[in-house]
């Protein structure tokens, strides 16, 4: 009996730690994360779940308690067939999660615009403001098949998978592709963000500590998608200055030649560094025309915004004919009244000279 007992004991000992033992190989990032703006979309998170279950844990306990309590054989629970409505259990049926649906939309609404990826960033954390005098770091991001460029239009340099920012410097992240559409998401920093060719998006974040991450595409873009990866290193100030002079120092040069080459389909490609970059590289790949001979997005559509500018409508054209006509009508009526009158002065004449 005693054995019987111990083993049972064991066995619900067991189930306990079974599901703590499953979620010991989850990574919790996404609720410990090293950016305020990660630290701020994991709190939306827990909050919605906490109101969330207000509602399903009650369902749960009730649905096992009325269970119980109306089985079969419990013959002294009240039995009653035509029972049909209660003004107090529709109060709190349908007020509890309409109260909770309102706590919800309140919360979307303000962290909706609070988090929005284009908003500046207004503080490093929950304790420390930013300064409005405060510039922040600008990361020029292209999503290539498959692999990631960044370029560092402030200091000259680019890599391919693998990313650094200094700690408690805000920084500006704007987005492209070359070809077809991704999704720039690392979890210690940010949430997603979508990348399209031809299109521009941003990205406002910052990083509070040291973290050495990886970041990776959320979308899948076709046969390299799963090893679409890149490094990513959140370090002090002055890490991050040596990594530039590493990176200055070990680096190839970053043309339109070099990256057409680099735009081309690839997989696995290893990190890769570049000392120095054409300064209009970045603009070229936005508006697809790095290749030699190309028209610009950006100059075909000032060259058609000028042209529809500067054409004479249609409309103009129609009323210029009308008045031409109107005035050739004029003149020919004018034209044969006065051939009348000139007649009848003549006919008048020679009346006067018959006489």
């Amino acid at each position: 009996m005693n054995s019987l007992i111990s083993r049972r004991g064991l066995l619900l000992r067991s189930l306990v730690l079974l599901p703590l033992f499953l979620l010991g190989g989850c990574d919790w990032v996404l609720l410990n994360p090293s950016g305020d703006i990660a630290a701020q979309q994991g709190q939306l998170i827990i909050v919605s779940v906490l109101l969330m279950l207000l509602v399903i844990v009650p369902v749960i306990v009730l649905t096992l308690i009325f269970a119980w309590r109306y089985r079969k054989n419990n013959t002294s629970a009240k039995y009653e067939p035509d029972w049909d409505h209660s003004t107090k259990l529709e109060l709190i049926i349908w007020g509890g999660p309409l109260l909770i649906i309102i706590v919800l939309g309140l919360i979307t609404w303000v962290s909706t615009h609070k988090l929005d990826p284009y908003r500046p960033l207004d503080r490093l954390d929950a304790n420390r403001p930013i300064s409005a005098a405060a510039e922040p770091l600008t990361i020029e991001v292209v999503a290539l098949d498959w692999k990631w460029l960044f370029i560092y239009p402030e200091q000259g340099i680019a890599t391919v998978n693998e990313l650094a920012m200094p700690i408690d410097v805000p920084v500006r992240f704007k987005l492209t592709a070359s070809t077809v559409m991704n999704s720039f998401y690392i979890p210690e920093l940010a949430g997603q963000i979508y990348t399209m060719a031809g299109m521009e998006t941003q990205l406002n974040a910052v990083i509070n500590k040291p973290v050495e991450s990886e970041g990776f595409s959320a979308n899948y873009s076709g046969a390299g998608f799963s090893h679409m990866r890149f490094k990513y290193h959140g370090m002090d100030v002055a890490d991050f200055d040596r990594w530039v002079k590493k990176v200055k120092t070990d680096g190839g040069k970053l043309d339109r030649t070099v990256y057409m080459e680099l735009e081309k389909p690839s997989e696995r490609e290893p990190v890769t560094y570049y000392k120095t970059v054409s300064s209009d590289l970045y603009g070229a790949i936005l508006n697809r025309c790095v290749e030699a001979g190309s028209v610009c997005m950006d100059q075909m559509m000032r060259d058609d915004a000028h042209r529809a500018r500067t054409a004479p409508r249609k409309g103009a054209k129609v009323e210029a004919v009308t008045d031409a006509k109107q005035d050739s009508h004029n003149e020919a009526a004018d034209h044969t009244a006065a051939h009348s009158e000139t007649a009848k002065v003549a006919a008048k004449h020679t009346h006067s000279h018959k006489d």
